[in-house]
């Protein structure tokens, strides 16, 4: 059966961190002075009343927004339960809410995942199928690593028969700039092991999330 993730090095360490470059982080002072150049650049005065406080705020908001580097995936899906009676049967959770941001123009992604996998020992507290989306989310990210990134680990740490994830996304950095296509959703997918060898076990994963694409994200 063929289920060997596609690993990626670049987005991974072998503590679940993205790699940080040689040279120190910088600090909270240095971020503010950062947002405060960007104003600058962007033709307004960081000084005046209305913006004074606007680097506080937006490094304190990277922070939410970036939190996914301070985590471990791996570490994250660590506990697991084998008392399964015997359960075989796949494990979907769908209509997973996220936000991102693009590596491209730090622009927001929204949008779903629908995450699914098909046991073999061992199980993981349905939480922790939406924590593990969310930590991936809050990274810099493109659409189609985040797929892969979610099914990889989901393989590497619990060793199902199977993995599936299917995302469905907008994406600002097209909707809002560019080619301002608003209304446009990306379906991105990734079928591990029984998912993309047996079709039955594909279909019937698609057919417990609905066709995606075709019930928008307006409410998401």
């Amino acid at each position: 059966m063929d289920m060997e993730p596609v690993r990626d090095r670049r987005s991974r360490s072998g503590n679940g961190k993205a790699p940080l470059p040689a040279s120190r982080r910088p600090d909270r002072a240095e971020a503010e002075e950062a947002v405060r150049t960007l104003i600058r650049w962007a033709g307004d005065d960081p000084a005046r009343e209305g913006l004074r406080g606007t680097p506080e705020r937006v490094v304190r908001a990277f922070s939410e927004f970036f939190s996914g580097y301070d985590s471990d995936p791996v570490e994250l899906l660590q506990r697991t339960f084998s008392e399964i009676d015997g359960y075989d049967e796949m494990v979907v959770l769908k209509d997973i809410r996220f936000e991102s941001h693009c590596e491209h123009h730090i622009a927001p992604i929204i949008g779903k995942a629908h995450v699914a996998y098909l046991p073999d020992k061992r199980v993981v507290g349905i939480s922790k199928l939406a924590r593990l989306v969310e930590l991936y989310a809050r990274r810099l990210q493109i659409q189609e690593k985040m797929t892969a990134q979610i099914a990889n680990t989901l393989c590497e740490v619990l060793q199902p028969k199977g993995a599936a994830v299917v995302i469905e996304a907008a994406h600002q950095c097209m909707t809002t700039r560019g080619v301002h296509k608003p209304g446009v959703t990306m379906v991105t997918s990734s079928m591990l092991g029984a998912f993309r060898t047996d079709s039955n076990t594909r279909r019937e994963f698609l057919a417990m999330i609905g066709t995606p694409g075709t019930h928008g994200l307006d409410n998401v």
